[in-house]
C-alpha cells in the first residue's frame, strides 16, 4: 500500500505567518520596555517549510536598532514560551529577529526624488527665463 505524501501548503505557512505577527506584536508591546528599546513595530514574519524557523522582520522608532535588536535577542525564549500558550500548533518556530531597512532606505529615495526634482524646477525656471525675449519699448 502507497503511502500517502502530504504537500506543503503555502495558505497555511501564510496565515500561520500572519498569525505570528499579530501575537507577537501585542507581546512585544507587553513585554518589552519602550523606553529602552523603542517603539517596536513588525513588519512581517518568513517562516520555513517546516516552521522551525521564523524571521521576524521589525523597524523601530525612539532608539538605535542595534539597542531594539539585543532586547529582543533576549527576550527571544521568553517570547517562543508566550507564543506557544498562544498557537495551538505542534511546532512553534524559533524566532530570529531581523532589522527591516526598507523603511530607512524608502525615506532616503524619496529624498533624493525631491532633491532632484527640485534641481529640476530649477533649471527648468532658469531655462525659461533665459528664453524669454527681452522687451524693447
Amino acid at each position: 500500500m502507497a503511502r500517502h505524501k502530504s504537500k506543503p501548503n503555502p495558505g497555511r505557512n501564510l496565515r500561520l505567518a500572519d498569525q505570528i505577527q499579530k501575537d507577537l506584536a501585542v507581546l512585544i508591546q507587553r513585554e518589552i520596555d519602550m523606553t529602552r528599546a523603542g517603539l517596536i513595530t513588525l513588519t512581517g514574519v518568513e517562516l520555513s517549510p517546516d516552521y522551525a524557523h521564523a524571521k521576524v522582520y521589525y523597524s523601530v522608532l525612539g532608539a538605535e536598532p542595534e539597542v531594539a535588536q539585543a532586547a529582543l535577542t533576549e527576550k527571544a525564549g521568553w517570547l517562543h514560551s508566550l507564543l506557544f500558550k498562544l498557537l495551538h500548533i505542534h511546532t512553534v518556530p524559533t524566532l530570529h529577529f531581523h532589522h527591516d531597512r526598507q523603511l530607512e532606505r524608502g525615506m532616503e529615495l524619496s529624498k533624493l526624488i525631491d532633491s532632484a526634482n527640485q534641481a529640476d524646477s530649477e533649471l527648468t525656471g532658469s531655462a525659461s527665463k533665459s528664453d524669454e525675449p527681452d522687451e524693447q519699448p
